[in-house]
């Protein structure tokens, strides 16, 4: 059989740049046409990568990203303000928004100030004001109620706190007396029965002379 005849060989585009540049047979127009069309074709390429922008940074581009296995970020804060109802002798009734920690007084003021014949000295005036509370200011000479109920069902007192039948949260209002002397008071209470008088709050643990005289004008029996 006779020998198979190999293909032709087809010169590369540098074989043929070193051909012309020995003087050789140069490349056809076509030739010269298809290598400027790659040439124009790599360019673009490469333009085209370059000028991508960069992607967004990888915490952003979590904090978008949803579905399952997502967790969503929640804020969570204090409330800022109160809801309280001024009633009885003052200028303007109604309900007013304080600033948490705000006192009976500052409820007063923002009703207008107390009537001029409005009862202060039956009030505590530095008693906390809670939301949703109702404080009622008594007239000279009226016969107001012990308290008036919030809507949390807490008593806020307004006017001097009877021993015998507060509350650990009402004693928690009084100067100086926090929940375990307000414990204490009533601990001392159901060992005696009832307080026969203001003194014998002396016998309270945490309750001394200077004590007894920042709250004897708030309390009775």
């Amino acid at each position: 059989m006779p020998d198979p005849v190999p293909p032709p060989v087809v010169p590369t585009w540098r074989d043929r740049l070193e051909l012309i540049a020995a003087g050789g047979a140069g490349p056809t127009p076509a030739q010269l046409a298809l290598g400027a069309v790659g040439v124009l074709v790599t360019a673009l390429l490469a333009w085209f990568v370059l000028r991508q922008p960069p992607g967004p940074p990888a915490e952003a581009s979590m904090a978008r990203a949803g579905g399952a296995g997502s967790v969503a970020t929640t804020s969570t804060s204090a409330p800022s303000s109160v809801l309280a109802h001024a009633a009885g002798a003052v200028r303007a009734p109604g309900v007013y928004t304080l600033p948490v920690g705000a006192r009976v007084k500052d409820l007063l003021d923002a009703a207008g100030g107390p009537a001029p014949d409005a009862d202060l000295d039956r009030l505590n005036l530095a008693a906390p004001v809670a939301d949703g509370s109702q404080v009622y200011v008594p007239r000279q000479g009226e016969a107001a109620p012990a308290g008036a109920t919030s809507s949390g069902g807490t008593a806020t007192p307004t006017g001097p706190l009877d021993l015998n039948t507060a509350t650990l949260e009402q004693l928690e209002t009084l100067p100086g007396v926090g929940p375990a002397t307000a414990k204490a008071i009533l601990d001392e209470r159901a060992k005696r029965g009832r307080f026969g008088s203001v003194d014998e709050l002396l016998d309270v643990r945490g309750i001394g002379p200077a004590k007894l005289d920042a709250i004897r004008e708030l309390v009775t029996v």
